[in-house]
């Protein structure tokens, strides 16, 4: 069993993460709210939701796991070739909750999504109050590919990324990186390893490794223009 948060106390601890279970990796604990507080509690803890519709609120704290530094993103020859050719634009927070309904879109290898309605209210809250953020890859006014996730002092916590034309979502992730590199970013979390965050130069750490990095970052504030007038 895991242990149960009370979804009326966003200030009761999380458990301790050595508690998290191996199998399924990085299940930490059940119930709780999708409040701000709670929420970004979480984050700074290296803790995120993950659920589906049929399920609690279940928080991850998974080992090992996949982070990039925004300075070390590894960009293809074929990849900077075709960013060069400008047939895609990139914007910052101009399409919020377009991007993060993309993101919630089934894929074709799945049969429903983790990102619920809750979860579609709960992070629009953030990005309201200034904690989460979106970035939207556009061809000739359509808006073809994105990602959102939620900035805490140097880090920035990835989510979901979609991606409806051939390197969109390529695009937007280096147009991202380019941007929280030049305001002092450290960190990127990118939650667990996919083959397409490996080509990009991502690579694994320990849950240890990823908490000492998370204390040292998140209290550190990045450049004043972040996220402004983009």
């Amino acid at each position: 069993m895991i242990p149960w948060l009370d979804p009326d106390d966003d200030a009761a601890p999380f458990p301790h993460l050595d508690t998290a279970l191996e199998d399924p990796n990085g299940l930490l604990a059940a119930g709780g709210s999708l409040r701000p507080e709670r929420l970004l509690a979480a984050y700074r803890q290296g803790i995120f939701p993950w659920f589906d519709d049929e399920q609690p609120i279940l928080w991850w704290s998974p080992s090992p796991r996949m982070v990039l530094t925004p300075k070390q993103l590894h960009v293809s020859r074929s990849l900077k070739k075709f960013i060069n050719k400008e047939l895609y634009e990139c914007t910052i927070d101009q399409a919020f909750s377009r991007v993060i309904s993309a993101c919630s879109q089934p894929r074709d290898e799945q049969d429903g999504t983790w990102i619920t309605e809750e979860m579609i209210e709960a992070y629009q809250t953030l990005h309201t109050l200034g904690h989460a953020h979106s970035v939207e890859v556009w061809h000739e006014e359509e808006l073809i590919g994105g990602l959102y996730g939620v900035s805490v002092g140097q880090v920035f916590f990835g989510e979901s990324m979609f991606s409806l034309k051939s390197n969109a979502s390529k695009v937007g992730f280096t147009y991202l990186c380019e941007q929280l590199a030049d305001w002092g970013y450290e960190l990127i979390d990118c939650q667990v390893q996919s083959e397409h965050l490996d080509s990009l130069g991502a690579a694994t750490i320990t849950r240890d490794e990823f908490i000492q990095q998370l204390e040292q970052f998140c209290i550190k504030s990045p450049t004043n223009n972040a996220w402004q007038n983009q």
